[in-house]
């Protein structure tokens, strides 16, 4: 990671390679925001009428360290400079306002980290936003990150996996809201007056990913007993190249989601569907970044390999364990990956060991991901409803339904004059239970799951040592 080093006495006479996190004002930021976000109703607002309300003054003086934190960390991130200034403005308006329902539009459009991405330049990030598999509230939170983009990533991007609003990002620290599960940080996320008409940026914080696959894999692994490949092994000790597998990974998961033969709207934001149906599109681009890692690994790429494994581990050891049992749809997708290779004789429980074809491997995953492929190129020529029986037809022939599904019964057990949506209603919120094989490895696995709540890479290498 390479800074020009340029000192600014705003910022105390430091550098801009100064890690943000090292300067004075980012703990009074952070213990600010701290303070702000409990007095916070889910909407983001601060009802000063309830029983255990703050004093306005004392929430008028939080607000205040926030704002002159974020002025004093300023200097040392020139290339954000726009977004700051828009910031304590949001901040001073949200304050003016009586501290309603916070509206931070006008700088979230002055945010603009993928248009310029810089491997390791830092961002000082402050929005009242939910995080995703983390906090449902609006809450107000605080990270500093820092942008992945070595040279091999961006030839990659340029030349062949064009994805010019993804960001690779790492955490450098935050607020209680990514303490959490929650590894992205969208700008959909965060409180604003309306939506804008499109979004200029998505990021995907590797390192969390890349932290947790390790630590769940590693048990996975000593659970069921596989014997791993060297190099395989050599990558779960090696934290710099799982991130790199990672970044690799999303972003090409990430532009899967408008490429292909797709029936519409594949990120399926505006319509109501089974929840099979986002398990297969994510499943979809999942196999699409492994096809690809395939012929990355053929062509010499050294990264195409770990891509694939990670794909692989994953999704069949971490996946299907993961959350709730409540429309669980990356759970499906583990599920169905597993399944497909089991049916496949790639993966084998035999004498308590999960023995894997690495040969196969490849080849019969790509086999699924075609699969998936034909049922979208199908769905162009069907009605909504036919498209999500074929679809669920593809998912039960691998997976078994619950046994009071009215959807495994087919069409005759529905009732079809009712619009495709209100059919959701009839879908049980696990249509597709856990197998036997799951069912106990959930058991073992548990508590390791639950361990890679907020992780980091510095909680990986502290178990280790």
């Amino acid at each position: 990671m390479t800074e020009i080093l340029v000192h600014d006495v705003a910022a105390g006479g430091v550098s801009i390679d100064t890690r943000v996190v090292d300067h004075p004002a980012w703990p009074e930021l952070k213990n600010a925001v701290e303070e702000i976000r409990v007095w916070q109703s889910a909407d983001g607002s601060i009802d000063f009428e309830t029983e255990n309300a703050p004093a306005r003054a004392d929430a008028d003086t939080a607000l205040d360290r926030i704002a002159t934190a974020v002025e004093r960390l300023s200097p040392l991130l020139p290339h954000a400079a726009a977004y700051h200034r828009a910031l304590v403005a949001d901040l001073r308006k949200w304050a003016d306002g009586g501290y309603g329902v916070p509206d931070f539009l006008d700088s979230l459009m002055e945010f603009h980290p993928a248009a310029e991405r810089v491997d390791g330049r830092q961002y000082l990030v402050v929005f009242p936003m939910y995080t995703q598999n983390g906090n449902p509230d609006r809450n107000l939170e605080a990270v500093v990150l820092r942008m992945v983009w070595p040279e091999w990533l961006s030839e990659l991007e340029a030349t062949r996996y064009d994805n010019p609003l993804f960001c690779g990002i790492t955490f450098e620290d935050f607020t209680s809201g990514y303490d959490t599960n929650s590894a992205v940080l969208f700008p959909e996320t965060v409180a604003v007056r309306e939506a804008p008409e499109r979004f200029t940026w998505g990021g995907i914080f590797c390192d969390r990913e890349a932290a947790r696959f390790r630590r769940v894999t590693e048990a996975a692994v000593d659970v069921l007993g596989v014997e791993l490949p060297e190099d395989i092994k050599e990558m779960l000790g090696d934290q710099q190249r799982c991130q790199q597998a990672f970044v690799l990974w999303d972003m090409v998961h990430d532009r899967t989601h408008s490429h292909g033969d797709l029936p519409f709207d594949p990120f399926m934001i505006k319509q109501r569907q089974p929840f099979w149906m986002y398990g297969l599109e994510e499943l979809r681009c999942d196999l699409t970044a492994f096809k690809e890692a395939v012929k990355l690994e053929a062509e010499g790429n050294r990264h195409g390999r770990d891509v694939q494994y990670a794909v692989l581990f994953d999704r069949m050891f971490r996946f299907p364990v993961t959350g709730d049992r409540v429309r669980n749809y990356d759970g499906l997708g583990g599920q169905l990956l597993f399944a497909y290779l089991h049916k496949h004789d790639v993966v084998r429980w035999t004498d308590n060991t999960l023995h894997i074809d690495w040969d196969r491997a490849p080849e019969v995953t790509n086999q699924l991901c075609a699969e998936i492929e034909k049922l979208y190129r199908d769905g162009i020529d069907r009605p909504k409803l036919v498209h999500w029986f074929a679809a669920y037809d593809l998912v039960s022939t691998y997976l078994a339904p619950h046994p009071g599904s009215h959807w495994a019964k087919g069409p005759d057990a529905l009732d079809l004059s009712k619009p495709p949506r209100k059919l959701v209603d009839d879908v049980l919120p696990d249509e597709f239970p856990l197998s036997m094989f799951y069912e106990a490895l959930s058991k073992k696995l548990k508590s390791v799951i639950a361990s890679t709540k907020g992780i980091t890479p510095a909680d990986v290498e502290r178990a280790a040592a």
